[in-house]
């Protein structure tokens, strides 16, 4: 197998890999609510779902959805690249993919979840436009001043002046009335609540939740930037010739990434949520780990060997935007009161095993689906916007008799 083909096979398997781990860290947000999911004490959850809870926070929430980042940042690199190489405008196109992104994400949020995060990478693909012919070392540097920022402004967790940790009465009754809603209302009940009702009861904490919003970028564009970058230096290029690199660098990062996570997840639940370094450790932490299962994950294109469950990873990869859809679609119909409604009544570890059997259900019909068709409904209509093409596919420029004798590189398949 050739190393070019490698290389999108490990970048499919990446992005299939991380929807494992998204499912499951939304599970919380699907069975307990965007707000309701900080607080666990309000729907019972104690003793061994606590402490499974606990163990998500540590090695899954906050860990996979940076790995989607990573690789949303590398396949615009990598996207840019191909339509350079057929004397095409990668801005303008990008520019249209990011709009219908958004608009997308847009849709996602009004009539079926507000946890969306499509609509937020439309917008951040916009200022990532910015980095797009920046060199590597300058993604770098950009990636870790953010990524110190980030963990500044989380230290410590329990500062009253953090945008992210809002305590209040008005929050808590909110997150009371949601499980009524949520658990027994009907679609339009709870589209109307989640689009109107109010979490913040005053002007201060509405300030501050608009300040989390703003600065919500500073813990997400590292991510971004660090996959721009391996793009730029071909880090999945050539895993064989990799593989102590991949090695080294997955045996650093997972226990650092780990340990820093446990101690800003571990230490607040003992009572010291004063002590220094809980922010870094849940934000530095989180994104240190998600480096490390990339490489981790890219160990296993090291060698010859291939197992059938990577070809399914990899196939639910190719199809990232619309099992990422059907992952809400299928869980809000579970949880929801015009579903199953068994929101706020499953637990955490019961919640964990039906999102895994979500997921275990997209990795069994994703390879069926692609037997009949190359591209998902959402990727179809994504490309055909981007490409102004009813084939999704760029349309070819004309080129003068000149260009025509000369030697014009290599054009990649899109």
């Amino acid at each position: 197998m050739s190393t070019s083909k490698k290389r999108v096979q490990l970048i499919d398997g990446l992005r299939g890999f991380s929807l494992a781990g998204i499912v499951l860290a939304n599970m919380l947000a699907f069975q307990y609510g965007m707000f309701g999911q900080s607080k666990p004490q309000l729907f019972g959850i104690a003793g061994a779902d606590q402490a499974f809870l606990s163990f998500l926070l540590i090695t899954v929430v906050g860990s996979f959805m940076p790995i989607f980042a990573f690789m949303f940042g590398f396949g615009m690199i990598k996207l840019s690249e191909s339509l350079q190489s057929r004397d095409l405008r990668p801005k303008c196109h990008l520019a249209r993919r990011f709009l219908l992104l958004f608009g997308i994400g847009l849709l996602h949020i009004i009539y079926l979840w507000e946890g969306d995060i499509l609509a937020f990478y439309g917008v951040l693909g916009f200022f990532l436009l910015m980095f797009l012919n920046r060199k590597p070392k300058t993604l770098l540097i950009w990636a870790v001043l953010l990524l110190m920022g980030a963990g500044i402004l989380g230290l410590p967790a329990s500062n009253p002046m953090n945008p992210l940790a809002i305590e209040s009465i008005h929050m808590e009754n909110y997150i009371i009335q949601s499980q009524d809603v949520y658990g027994s209302g009907s679609y339009a009940e709870i589209r109307d609540f989640s689009n109107n009702g109010d979490p913040f009861g005053g002007d201060l904490e509405l300030s501050y939740a608009l300040i989390a919003l703003m600065l919500a970028p500073l813990m997400t564009v590292p991510m971004f930037l660090l996959g721009m970058r391996a793009a730029r230096i071909g880090t999945f290029s050539d895993p064989q010739a990799m593989r102590r690199i991949y090695l080294r660098r997955a045996s650093f990062l997972i226990p650092v990434g780990l340990i820093l996570k446990a101690y800003g997840v571990l230490v607040p639940q003992f009572g010291a949520e004063g002590w220094p370094g809980i922010g870094i450790g849940g934000t530095l932490g989180g994104t240190l780990l998600a480096l490390g299962y990339i490489y981790a994950f890219a160990l296993l294109y090291a060698g010859s060997r291939r197992s059938s469950l990577i070809g399914r990873f990899e196939a639910v990869g190719r199809l990232s935007l619309t099992n990422y859809l059907m992952q809400s679609v299928i869980c809000t119909t579970i949880f929801y009161g015009y579903g199953l409604g068994l929101f706020g009544h499953a637990g955490v570890f019961i919640g964990a095993i039906i999102a895994l059997a979500v997921y275990g259900i997209q990795l069994w019909l994703s390879p069926l689906y692609l037997k009949k068709f190359s591209n998902g409904p959402v990727e179809y209509v994504l490309r055909i916007w981007t490409y102004l093409s009813w084939k999704g596919q760029p349309r070819k420029k004309k080129r003068s008799d000149k260009n025509l004798h000369e030697n014009a590189p290599g054009v990649q398949k899109g």
